[in-house]
């Protein structure tokens, strides 16, 4: 009975994290939906007198993107924003060709009279952090914007967000992330989804009780003082802008999250890419929650709600490997379930995973309803929208839990870029692209053989126990099998 009792304590513990997660996007869901009802009275400045206008320094971090850097500097100088009062950095740490048409482009900008500069390192110490860095200590702005190589910034940008800097609190503003090629296919629609709820629910619901959010990387302005005052950008985890956003804020620098600024951008179009940005993505949330942790939890100006949702916030990533451990223990725990008619009691356990689930689909509803409107249409979209995005987000639990445990137990790995592929409809090519990942996740084997052992879930429903079956898990096995199977079925065949 020891191993059935080891079984069924740490798939409730699993069970029970989830759902203290779900209830914090709950409560965030209760801050966003007021926050909607406040008008925004922050002071702004008046940038149709000169006096108000501060300098501003562009910083473009690249590193081999050759398929996008054309059209990220013909979109970043047409920023309206007045000429002697902006600089632009290209930080480039390109090891290919790209360098070369890169500093060519840029030459003729500098000869239109732009203020750009293309600045290289000998290595890529510290990656994105160090670039950041280096030209840090060359910037003449006050304020420090930063885009990454797919981001298309409008040409109001700077004219939206610079303004509420006014306000000597504010350390960072920060712009929602939109989606040019939102509807290129499944995993682009399912990307989307995520981040949208992120911009949305989780961004605005922190930010308008006072809570702490993080600078997404790009699409957002920093004071350059804050950056300094915080200790600068550290390469010391894959997250270097969630790293910087927890130390500036427990600094007592205040965030200003902008919803209704739009920067457009490009999702991943292939697996492989995919696979790359949610590595980084959730190993380096890790990281961050072992290197902040303890001074969330230490700060004396933090309430314990703010703490609570710091915390939560950090551990967002390892929700990843809570899911993993339900699904696959959900399986021994249907055959304990039916063999042990005395341990039926703990099964009520099962049911946080129901509710669970319920909570995230109230709340990304919200979110769907805010982007596309309500009505009966929509909700029948939004089911078989939220049934995707679930599934598929189970699929990638195992590559995001590996991930997250080399995070948390300290293995250091390269900063690996996210291919770009400049594509926005189905007419676009990528398979030519040379920065694609030719060979498959290692990973993928173990997406393919956890794909049967949810099919022979689904088939143990029909076969346990003696009142013919027990079909309460059968849904979630399903997603589980729909999830790993298209995991495992793009990343081998078509890799998009």
């Amino acid at each position: 009975m020891f191993v059935e009792y080891l079984i069924i304590v740490i798939y409730s513990i699993a069970l029970v994290l989830i759902f203290m997660y779900s209830l914090a996007q709950l409560n965030l869901l209760y801050n966003y939906l007021s926050a909607q009802k406040k008008e925004d009275n922050s002071p702004k400045f008046d940038l149709t007198k000169s006096k108000e206008v501060p300098l501003v320094t562009i910083q473009l971090p690249v590193y081999n993107e050759l398929y996008v850097m054309e059209r990220l500097l013909n979109n970043i100088v047409k920023l309206n924003y007045p000429t002697n009062k902006l600089e632009i950095q290209v930080l480039d740490d390109s090891t290919d060709e790209s360098v070369i048409s890169t500093a060519a482009q840029i030459k003729e900008l500098q000869e239109t009279g732009i203020d750009i500069q293309h600045i290289r390192r000998e290595n890529r110490q510290g990656f994105k952090a160090g670039a950041l860095k280096e030209g840090l200590k060359i910037a003449k702005g006050e304020f420090i914007a930063i885009f990454d190589a797919d981001f298309l910034p409008k040409e109001n940008w700077l004219l939206e967000t610079i303004p509420y800097f006014k306000d000597t609190e504010i350390g960072v503003v920060q712009t929602r992330w939109g989606h040019i090629n939102r509807n290129y296919s499944t995993l682009t629609k399912v990307q989307a989804f995520a981040l949208d709820a992120h911009f949305t629910l989780e961004q605005v619901g922190r930010n308008s009780k006072g809570h702490f959010i993080n600078f997404n990387g790009t699409a957002g302005v920093w004071r350059k003082e804050c950056i300094y005052d915080a200790g600068n950008w550290e390469g010391d985890t894959l997250t270097e802008d969630l790293d910087l956003s927890y130390r500036a804020q427990l600094k007592n620098w205040r965030f200003k999250y902008l919803e209704n600024i739009v920067t457009p951008a490009e999702l991943p179009v292939v697996i492989s890419a995919a696979r790359t940005q949610q590595f980084r993505w959730n190993k380096g949330g890790a990281e961050n929650f072992q290197k902040m942790a303890k001074r969330v939890i230490s700060s004396n100006r933090l309430s314990f709600k703010s703490k609570i949702h710091g915390l939560l916030h950090l551990l967002n990533s390892s929700m990843f490997l809570n899911v993993f451990i339900v699904g696959v223990l959900s399986i021994p725990m249907l055959y304990i379930k039916n063999e042990y008619e005395h341990l039926k009691p703990y099964f009520y356990m099962m049911s946080f995973f129901v509710i669970s689930s319920l909570i995230f689909f109230i709340c990304y509803w919200h979110m769907y309803k805010n982007s596309y409107g309500g009505g009966f249409k929509n909700f029948i979209r939004y089911i078989g929208t939220f049934f995707t995005f679930f599934s598929i987000a189970m699929g990638f639990s195992l590559h995001n839990t590996i991930a997250v445990l080399e995070g948390h137990y300290g293995k250091k790995s390269e900063f690996v870029r996210t291919p770009k592929f400049n594509i926005k409809t189905l007419k676009d090519g990528w398979k030519n692209n040379k920065y694609i990942r030719k060979k498959p996740s290692s990973h993928v084997l173990l997406e393919g053989l956890l794909t049967v052992y949810f099919v022979f879930g689904m088939y143990s429903a029909f076969i346990v126990g003696n009142q013919g079956g027990d079909f309460g898990l059968f849904p979630f096995h399903l997603m589980l099998c729909i999830g790993f199977g298209y995991v495992f079925f793009k990343s081998i065949f078509s890799k998009a």
